[in-house]
């Protein structure tokens, strides 16, 4: 795909500001407006995107639709519905010494944002992302991954056809595009893709104090007790890891099972792979490809420590690597050193749950946690560790609630979104006080005469 020149970009951005500087965004019938219509053009888009999603992942239309096209329609029809109220001036209580002043918070839109979305759910991390924007009254700049071509063409396309060129516009290109983004005074950068490029992009957000929201990822883990249920364990699991591939950034990483279990758990999550995807994982039109060849090299250098339990099959010109389960892992392989991001799953075991505790609280904080296991336990483990979202006896389940914040901490990110977080992330909240002008109490001026008084107020 062509990028998108210097100049355009710069030419874009200065529309932008242009438009949001006529006010015609803070309208909040403008923006109810421009919520429905997205919603419309991505119904009108449905099946052009489903088809663009097989030919750059190899996703099915029915994994398309539920991880992707879903997510976003939910999250459209959410602010639809709770817009007015998020929007509203919220009264809050004033302190003694400022009566009889009122005051409030109003919520204003930031301005400008630059949103830069990765390949592996194209759609979903763009477009979903957007819908915060447009509900908080922003104009955007949309940046997709040029690893996914098919897909930005599609949301290009969509979004040029339905919108005002000077509200919302998208550019294309690679490192080189990016650069020259994060360069630019916007007003908001938000982020989705790995922590070593979201450093990059905090560094350059820093020059123009551009404030940052990152969504990145790591490690996350997922520890499986001895007392848990391993048939629902084995299926959860696999499944939360083997959507799209394993190219999930709130993916289980590395699996953590009791020892007393450990076998047992194994045996079941390979049998689920093949109630799920059938003998010959590769005919199944369920199991999507890894984006390119050069990261299935990386992937198959992954292979090459522990005990291949079941899978290791590659095949570099069609871009298939089978669900592969890798045994006797130990902290110091190269699997445990970086986010897998593959449908390759390794597996250490522990005796106490504190060995477990103890490792991840060793590492980075990573965006994802998952314990199965009974409930007292859990609430034990979640309170001695740290994780940007979290499930208990399930997987990935936390992002499709509205109402939960989605984002990481430390390393795996910084802020949220999702629901009325998305409303936030591109919002200010303005502070007002107001105070009438028919009395005027002479407490608070030089040269203090009723300071003491001040003091009890305070």
């Amino acid at each position: 795909m062509k990028e998108t020149s210097k100049e355009i970009i710069l030419k874009n951005i200065a529309a932008h500001k242009a438009f949001f500087s006529t006010h015609k965004t803070k309208d909040f019938g403008f923006r109810l407006t421009q919520l429905k219509k997205l919603k419309k053009a991505i119904f009108q888009y449905q099946e052009k995107i489903e088809t663009a999603l097989w030919l750059d992942l190899h996703k099915s239309p029915e994994e398309a639709y539920l991880t992707e096209i879903s997510i976003v329609v939910g999250e459209i029809d959410n602010h639809i519905k709770h817009l007015k109220k998020w929007a509203a001036p919220k009264r809050v209580t004033s302190p003694l010494h400022l009566i009889p002043a009122s005051s409030k918070i109003i919520y204003e839109p930031l301005g400008t944002a630059l949103i830069v979305a990765p390949w592996n759910y194209p759609f979903q991390l763009l477009i979903n992302t957007l819908v915060g924007a447009i509900s908080a009254g922003c104009c955007s700049v949309l940046k997709p991954s040029p690893d996914t071509p098919t897909v930005a063409k599609v949301m290009e396309d969509m979004i040029s056809e339905h919108f005002d060129s000077n509200y919302i516009s998208v550019v294309h290109g690679g490192r080189e595009t990016n650069t020259i983004l994060f360069a630019q005074r916007f007003d908001i950068i938000f982020f989705t893709g790995s922590p070593k490029v979201g450093k990059v992009v905090m560094k350059a957000a820093a020059e123009n104090l551009t404030p940052v929201v990152l969504e990145l990822g790591g490690k996350s883990p997922c520890i499986v007790d001895a007392d848990a249920n391993i048939d629902i364990a084995a299926k959860r699991i696999i499944w939360g890891k083997l959507i799209n591939a394993g190219q999930t950034c709130i993916a289980p990483d590395y699996l953590f099972a009791h020892a007393s279990i450990k076998a047992q758990l194994l045996d079941k999550i390979a049998e689920n792979i093949k109630l799920m995807y059938g003998d010959d994982i590769k005919q199944s039109r369920f199991y999507p490809r890894i984006v390119n060849e050069k990261a299935v090299e990386r992937l198959s250098g992954l292979l090459k420590q522990g005990k291949i339990h079941t899978g290791g099959e590659i095949n570099l010109k069609e871009k298939f690597i089978a669900p592969t389960i890798i045994d006797n892992v130990v902290p110091d392989f190269l699997i445990m050193q970086e986010e897998i991001f593959g449908p390759i799953l390794p597996v250490m075991s522990f005796n106490h749950i504190e060995e477990a505790i103890n490792y991840i609280n060793k590492n980075e904080k990573p965006l994802a946690f998952y314990y199965f296991g009974k409930n007292k336990k859990a609430k034990e483990v979640l309170a001695k560790t740290s994780s940007g979202g979290a499930c208990i006896n399930d997987t990935l389940m936390h992002v499709s609630n509205h109402n939960l914040p989605f984002g990481g901490v430390g390393n795996s990110g910084l802020g949220n979104y999702h629901g009325q977080d998305s409303f936030f992330a591109f919002s200010h909240k303005r502070a007002v006080v107001t105070n009438p002008t028919w009395i005027d109490l002479p407490l608070k001026y030089v040269p203090f005469k009723y300071f003491k008084i001040i003091k009890k107020l305070l």
